[in-house]
């Protein structure tokens, strides 16, 4: 391993001659080169900063939309209940639960829930249909004076096609009753094109328990102008229903009580809606660059859990309902006053307003019986506001040095009305965090970065005003901090070695004044110690010909509570400390085309003191295709290796029938899905 880093960090040096090899281009005719091998030098301002476009995201094959998020490097996507939930993300040494840290968005439309039903930042990309994202640009790190809450580990943006250059009409079909069709097309409308499309998918899975799960999505969006001035107006809206296989006690399969892929309780599961019309304008006048979106949607989700079996209910079980019912509006804009001059030097600067608001009402917590009420806990109404201001002064010194100075200022709203009144309170709170990046380069083709910068996290209202724990209407709970500081750094470099490859590294390091801590009893998460985190990542890309790519990305992560001799121990739980993945792709516009993918993450500590360990897991998905000019058909194999690995793993207390009523500590782990084969075919009109 160690001579694996040593190869892969030699590849993101400069190379210090002045010729570059044209051994592997050969005689070949130049080449446009989009995607992650694109070359950022005097663009980008960090080494972690990328973009993947279209062709790319769907060049892979993946079991669910989820893992599009893994064209970031170092982040994965799993899944630990039914398929319309949101995925379980990890990157950079967090374990994001659904989203809370790395910030996910929608033609600028935030796609993270704060103070949602299940967990704060919740981040569900169900809504999504991938044939109709164009691009998806990526950053890590809190270094974006653009970016605010939730956005401390990093941030990924899908922009969705403002045309199709064909229409298309598809069909998979897959085993254990895998039934996806999507359709779309784009017309002239007015002075500007409209796109519109839909798609149906429906699925069992391979569990004992039927998933029964079915969505259906759709978009209209129109779309005028060009690059710089432009308008477009995208409606999209996301309906699903699933019937969950949540994680199960290792000793329940060990002992023989069910199957690998068996259940614990048949009745969770759940279902959701969402509905959003968004805007995005463009306007430039002279040097002055104006951009605005505005967005306004609705979302609601009944959610069905049952973490703990019998242990706090011995009678009824342990099954609760989280219900979240939501409005959710806000927008953004901004101005870039370009080539003005600082002490002498051309600089561009920018300045811009931000708001985003949540009412939610049925916030509601229940203990439930077979997705039957059996016990109220809480019912909430909550709003959460926040205004921001944001100003960057981008800065070029001379032909080897540029800076971005940035400094953003943010104002909260939390206000909760609660059905237990001493759990209410209204409260103002802010926050203002500076940013600072230093470019230095390109010295023979090679950028090199220094980043430092402040961000933080907002934490669910409820936990602000929350003092008396509402489970039994007596014991006093401490409040949370409404916004918690965070601090990050990192060094990279750049490398184009050649117009087709591109290499990166990157040393950060992460602080958080709170941690989230998972509480796998109640199922949700709560606001906990300091935490530390640093590591490395190195990425390297290579694309000769556009039908040819290859691409490898390493990263490596080690986090602590900052008390390290705290009773619990000092290591953060489901930190992932390796994380590799690799993919070949070939194909020309007909005829064969293919793709491999593999990815890789380590062992990680699944309690503090590091004594209960999560297993590893390696997957390799694979496809092989034939295009002809109007069509294409291709076959998937996912989990080509059909490894029994699994997606998910914690460590805490359960009670299945029969055992002591305290509980038995145990590994519960959600099993990856064995290797299954969908095939799709695709018209083109």
């Amino acid at each position: 391993m160690n001579r694996s880093i040593f190869l892969l960090f030699a590849l993101a040096l400069p190379s210090f001659s002045e010729e570059t090899s044209d051994s592997v281009l050969g005689s070949l005719d130049p080449l446009i080169i989009t995607g992650k091998a694109e070359n950022l030098l005097g663009q980008a301002r960090t080494a972690s900063k990328g973009q993947s476009d279209r062709e790319e995201l769907l060049e892979r094959p993946y079991l669910r939309r989820g893992e599009l998020l893994e064209v970031v490097p170092g982040l994965i996507a799993t899944q630990h209940s039914g398929d319309g939930k949101a995925n379980q993300y990890f990157v950079r040494g967090y374990n994001l639960d659904h989203g809370t840290d790395f910030g996910l968005f929608v033609d600028g439309m935030p796609a993270n829930y704060r103070a949602h039903g299940h967990g704060q930042g919740y981040a569900d990309i169900n809504f999504l249909i991938p044939e109709f994202v164009e691009r998806l640009d990526y950053q890590k790190g809190p270094f974006d004076p653009r970016l605010g809450d939730l956005t401390t580990a990093g941030a990924a943006e899908f922009s969705l096609v403002n045309s199709l250059e064909r229409g298309f009409a598809q069909l998979t079909l897959g085993e254990d009753a895998f039934l996806r069709t999507v359709f779309g097309h784009s017309v002239q409308a007015g002075n500007g094109i409209l796109t519109y499309g839909g798609e149906a998918q429906f699925y069992d899975g391979p569990w004992v328990l039927d998933g029964d799960s079915h969505r259906y999505n759709g978009i209209i969006r129109w779309h005028t102008g060009d690059e710089e001035n432009f308008l477009n107006l995208t409606f999209l809206g996301s309906h699903g229903e699933w019937t969950s296989t949540d994680q199960v006690p290792e000793r329940a399969i060990s002992m023989g009580m069910i199957d690998r892929l068996g259940f614990i309780d048949p009745a969770v599961g759940g279902d959701s809606q969402r509905y959003s019309l968004s805007m995005n304008w463009g306007r430039r006048a002279g040097d002055v660059l104006w951009k605005a979106n505005a967005y306004v949607g609705y979302y609601d989700l009944d959610l069905y859990s049952n973490f703990t079996y019998f242990l706090d209910d011995p009678v009824n079980g342990d099954q609760f309902r989280q219900s979240d019912q939501r409005v959710f509006f806000g927008g953004e804009i901004s101005a870039t006053f370009e080539n003005r001059s600082l002490f002498g030097a051309d600089t561009d600067y920018t300045i811009g307003f931000q708001t985003r608001n949540d009412y939610i009402w049925d916030l509601e917590l229940a203990r439930t019986r077979n997705r039957f009420d059996v016990n109220p806990i809480r019912e909430d109404d909550v709003f959460t506001g926040n205004y921001s201001i944001f100003a960057g002064a981008e800065t070029v010194w001379n032909d080897w040095f540029r800076t971005q100075a940035g400094l953003r200022g943010d104002l909260f709203y939390f206000d909760v009305e609660s059905d237990l009144p001493v759990n209410s309170g209204d409260q103002w709170d802010g926050i203002v965090v500076p940013k600072l990046n230093l470019i230095f380069g390109p010295w023979h083709d090679t950028e090199y970065y220094l980043n430092l910068g402040g961000g933080f996290h907002s934490n669910d209202a409820r936990g602000v005003f929350t003092r008396i724990d509402p489970n039994d209407g007596v014991t006093p709970v401490a409040p949370v901090d409404p916004l918690v500081r965070t601090w990050g750094a990192e060094i990279g470099a750049r490398t184009n070695w050649t117009d087709c490859f591109t290499t990166t590294a990157a040393i950060w390091w992460l602080h958080n004044n709170s941690e989230l801590l998972y509480v796998g009893d109640a199922g949700n998460v709560e606001a906990g110690p300091d935490t530390t985190r640093y590591g490395v990542e190195l990425a390297a890309y290579w694309r000769p010909t556009d039908w040819f790519a290859v691409d490898a990305e390493f990263a490596w992560s080690e986090g602590r509570y900052d008390d390290i001799y705290a009773p619990g121990g000092p290591m953060i739980e489901n930190q992932v400390p390796v994380v590799l993945s690799t993919g070949l792709t070939v194909g020309r516009d007909t005829g064969f085309f293919g793709a491999l993918r593999t990815r890789y993450f380590s062992a990680r500590p699944l309690t503090a003191t590091g004594s209960v360990k999560a297993e590893d897991s390696f997957q390799v998905n694979a496809r092989v295709g034939y295009r002809w000019e109007n069509c294409e058909l291709a076959l998937d194999c996912l989990n080509l290796l059909d490894r029994a690995d699994n997606d998910i793993e914690y460590y805490y207390t359960s009670r299945l029938p029969g055992e002591p009523a305290a509980g038995i500590d145990d590994v519960h782990l959600h099993p990856t899905e064995p290797r299954t084969l969908r095939a799709t075919f695709t018209w083109f009109f």
